[in-house]
């Protein structure tokens, strides 16, 4: 079988595995890191969000062999790091805020949050409403507007 590599929440790591393997399941079949939640596989309930050289992706749509050795995945394990905090400030938010009830969405979502406040930086500006409005990502529960409070309460803390 083929080996891939890539960088894997700051450290490089080497898999064995056929070129057509999403890479969702490579983190959570092959390398142990279950935060990337399975939902759909498609892509479009977004539990999976993960950072691909910062900015969001969903592993379950990108085979293994899509990724060279210089590409940085985060996934939800590696986010304090990022910060060098035990916590990243977004997911203090959602602890601030109560968001989660099943948590099932919940690493998907804060992937999602921190790659949207990101990039709203990166134009020179704060988080909008309009940008919270581009969030596609499910939450079966329905706490969406606990989950805009803690994006907005995170993004001033960091």
């Amino acid at each position: 079988m083929p080996e891939h590599t890539f960088i894997l929440n700051g450290e490089s790591v080497t898999v064995d595995i056929e070129d057509d393997v999403r890479l969702l399941w490579v983190l959570r079949d092959v390398l142990g890191v279950t935060g990337p939640k399975y939902g759909c596989g498609l892509g479009v309930c977004q539990a999976c969000t993960s950072h691909i050289n910062g900015k969001a992706f969903n592993p379950c749509s990108v085979p293994v062999k899509d990724l060279r050795p210089t590409d940085e995945v985060t996934t939800i394990e590696g986010l304090p790091a990022t910060v060098g905090s035990e916590l990243h400030p977004m997911q203090e938010a959602w602890l601030e805020f109560d968001v989660a009830q099943c948590g099932y969405c919940q690493p998907g979502q804060i992937m999602t949050a921190v790659a949207k406040v990101r990039q709203a930086r990166e134009e020179g500006r704060e988080i909008s409403e309009a940008d919270l409005d581009e969030i596609r990502n499910v939450c079966r529960c329905g706490t969406y507007h606990r989950i805009r409070e803690a994006i907005v309460a995170g993004a001033k803390k960091y």
